[in-house]
């Protein structure tokens, strides 16, 4: 249940307000507007009977909400969440933003040389995988600890913000030490230990969709965060999985402007797991781009024929670069460099 104060509603009606919610053994939880204050109602899990709370005084509306998501809905917040990582800002009305580096940080030279050819063609986050969660036990895992400081000195080094994966609890702590933006994959989308984890800190968070989790199994993951206290999440589509085998998986690209509609939170695509293939990487990053995506994730590696993961899908750094220069000129094209405030 959502509940929309009077634009002249003080601080004593807004405390009647929250104090009748919890009243009814539920959590009032207030969404400051710059018009209006909103108070949204957690905890219940049917049909609330609102008569103690409509006629109070400043009480503009009453809206019923029956999604299983709530904190991340429009319904509830209604203005559009900026997540800030670093110096860079990712959300509605922010240039595009390109996160790219290798899927797995395999050795200091390898991760160093990666971060100085993104960042001189324009990368505004370095990505690389710590701890990997591969679908086989006998294939690599990654570097772990070794491999997260590796790529805080890279990003450190060429001054990018990190991005990586946390895959358990026990590691969030560890993880949010040295990293800019803490990823949950897609295994990990329902892994509501971890999701709770994330909740507590204040780093921000990247949410990749499920490999078969409809949208609002994906909205109701990102809740779980939220509901915690964390707000600084951005979502991310990296393909689902169908009966298609022609690609590594089915790249949804209208789940993105259907999150804008019913979330307030910025979404980012991930087209080189969605893909596998590297000639798609491009084509889809500008598609995914066009379609309102508030920035990519792109896999690049100074050699991926030697990748110990995802080589096939990963851009050269000539490749990167062409695609770089590709999304300048859709920036100026489209008037996405005239956006940031």
């Amino acid at each position: 249940m959502l509940i929309v104060m009077h634009h002249k509603a003080g601080d004593k009606q807004i405390n009647a307000v929250k104090e009748a919610v919890k009243a009814l053994g539920l959590t009032a939880a207030p969404i400051p507007g710059s018009e209006r204050t909103a108070i949204g109602v957690l905890g219940n899990k049917g049909y609330v009977d609102d008569s103690t709370i409509r006629d109070l005084p400043g009480v503009q509306e009453v809206i019923h909400v029956s999604k299983p998501y709530k904190l991340v809905s429009r319904d509830f917040h209604p203005r559009n969440t900026i997540v800030k990582v670093g110096t860079v800002e990712i959300g509605e009305g922010r240039p595009p933003v390109v996160a790219a580096g290798p899927c797995a940080v395999e050795s200091e030279e390898q991760i160093m040389k990666t971060a100085r050819a993104v960042k001189k063609a324009g990368a505004m986050l370095l990505r690389g995988g710590a701890f990997k969660p591969r679908t086989g036990p006998h294939t690599f895992q990654g570097m772990r600890e070794e491999g997260l400081l590796l790529l805080e000195k890279a990003g450190k080094a060429v001054g990018l913000p990190i991005v990586t994966e946390v895959m358990s609890p026990d590691t969030v702590g560890l993880v949010a030490e040295h990293a800019d933006l803490l990823q949950v994959g897609a295994r990990n989308m329902q892994n509501f230990d971890l999701l709770r984890e994330l909740g507590k800190i204040r780093k921000p968070v990247l949410l990749k969709r499920g490999m078969s989790a409809t949208v609002e199994e994906f909205l109701a993951a990102a809740e779980y965060i939220l509901a915690e206290g964390n707000h600084n999440v951005i979502l991310c589509e990296r393909g689902i999985r169908t009966f298609e085998t022609a690609t590594r998986n089915t790249l949804d690209l209208a789940i993105v402007p259907l999150i804008k509609e019913l979330s307030h939170l910025p979404i980012m695509v991930d087209p080189s797991h969605a893909t596998g293939k590297r000639s798609l990487v491009p084509p889809m990053s500008k598609a995914a781009l066009v379609g309102g995506a508030h920035g990519v994730l792109v896999e690049v590696h100074p050699e991926p024929e030697k990748a110990l993961s995802d080589g096939p899908q990963s851009l050269t750094f000539a490749g990167f670069d062409r695609l770089m220069g590709e999304i300048d000129r859709l920036t100026v094209f489209l008037g996405w460099d005239e956006k940031a405030p």
